[in-house]
């Protein structure tokens, strides 16, 4: 499994400079497409499972985190305080105290419930430099993030729902966990004191994780400050284990900020918090999977998804038409002129690209163009149209192999 940081930086993903600072890479533009065809996937899972996307700003009070326990809790990762008019603001290090203040200004029934709310928002943490890296560790992130406001009795559901969101994404994506790692609470001040809060917690998401024959190891100590979580671990190029995925329940939130809803009786009744990342921040997600599939990436997440390889000059017109077709139809698309060397070496040097399409002068009488994929197979001369038909058929699935369109 290749390093993602020397990977990256060869296939023009990403890269850093010193003037902006350690820990915060920037993404080049085949980096970039990723990223967005990531985020298009997310946002696309997450509304059709009946998620609300919101925006909401990166800073905020100090008093705000000192209300959400943050400030408590995980001050020595947060960003130092700026005095801006007589006010102290902070750098987020998480969104949850913002979608607690949205779902608090409004009136809320239990007819409206559970409400989910879902961002891919920035959040800041105040890395030490000897432990930044590439993508992994980092001191601006983009979070994946989301927070379901629900009764008691629909919080079991709404965990079974983000642990399926998180199989389905890491079958569309080609990635497996490592394993399923239920973090609890361990010796020491980091944790809020609430023992009954705790318990309720812990039973509730060892209950979903036994209904869904999960196999999960219970590690203490790697709880949130607020409450235990499950979280999905994946192993890098060294070995090294971390978490993309978690699904946390909150009681302790909802009574910071005095969350309520009106339930069917008429009287004010305490919703459950429960946050969710289905692959946790764009940085760490793309680092795992340039490891993972050493560029070779899912079609629909390549940079780009088709090159066009006229095999001379003459055919470059009818090259630069193709090009315009594929990008009609939304694909990420390139030539690759003949003067850039032998049809041959042009191959090998798109060899990442899922789809080839080369075109001669045979293909350019018949308006045809004869189809390549990237693992070698040649699907043979077909009409323009019905090339592109396949394609974009075969990237709208958002599987993650490269499928035989033949």
């Amino acid at each position: 499994m290749p390093d993602h940081r020397t990977l990256g930086r060869a296939l023009n993903l990403f890269d850093t400079d010193p003037l902006i600072g350690a820990g915060l890479p920037f993404w080049l533009p085949d980096g970039a497409a990723v990223r967005q065809a990531l985020e298009d996937y997310l946002r696309t899972a997450e509304r059709r499972a009946g998620y609300h996307h919101v925006y909401s700003p990166v800073l905020g009070k100090r008093e705000l985190y000192e209300l959400s326990g943050h400030w408590r809790h995980y001050r020595d990762e947060m960003f130092p305080p700026m005095d801006l008019g007589g006010e102290q603001m902070v750098l987020r290090p998480s969104l949850c105290p913002h979608h607690a203040l949205l779902f608090r200004s409004r009136a809320r029934s239990y007819r409206e419930l559970p409400l989910r709310i879902a961002e891919l928002g920035g959040m800041y943490r105040s890395e030490l430099s000897g432990v930044l890296g590439g993508l992994t560790r980092v001191r601006a992130i983009q979070l994946n993030d989301a927070h379901t406001f629900c009764t008691p009795e629909q919080a079991a559901a709404e965990v079974a729902g983000a642990l399926a969101m998180i199989a389905d994404a890491y079958a569309a994506l080609g990635i497996r966990a490592a394993r399923y790692r239920l973090s609890l609470p361990g010796a020491g001040g980091k944790y809020v004191a609430a023992a009954r809060l705790w318990e309720r917690s812990i039973t509730l998401l060892t209950d979903v994780l036994d209904d869904r024959g999960v196999d999960y190891d219970a590690v203490e100590g790697e709880a949130a400050f607020y409450g235990p979580k499950i979280d999905v671990q994946v192993r890098d190029s060294a070995g090294r284990e971390s978490t993309l995925s978690t699904v946390q329940v909150d009681f302790h939130q909802p009574e910071q900020f005095d969350l309520r809803y009106t339930g069917a009786d008429g009287a004010a009744h305490r919703p459950v918090m429960v946050h969710r990342s289905i692959i946790g921040s764009m940085e760490r997600a793309v680092a795992h999977l340039i490891e993972c599939h050493g560029g070779r990436f899912p079609a629909w997440l390549a940079p780009t998804q088709v090159v066009v390889l006229p095999v001379t000059d003459a055919q470059l017109p009818e090259a630069v038409r193709l090009e315009d077709h594929c990008r009609d139809r939304g694909l990420r698309v390139a030539i690759s002129p003949a003067d850039r060397g032998s049809l041959a070496a042009r191959i090998r040097e798109h060899r990442l690209v899922p789809y080839q399409a080369v075109i001669g002068a045979q293909e350019v009488a018949a308006g045809r163009v004869a189809l390549r994929l990237r693992d070698g197979r040649r699907v043979g001369s077909l009409p323009v149209a019905e090339a592109l038909d396949r394609i974009a058929a075969a990237l709208a699935a958002r599987g993650a192999g490269l499928w035989d369109i033949s």
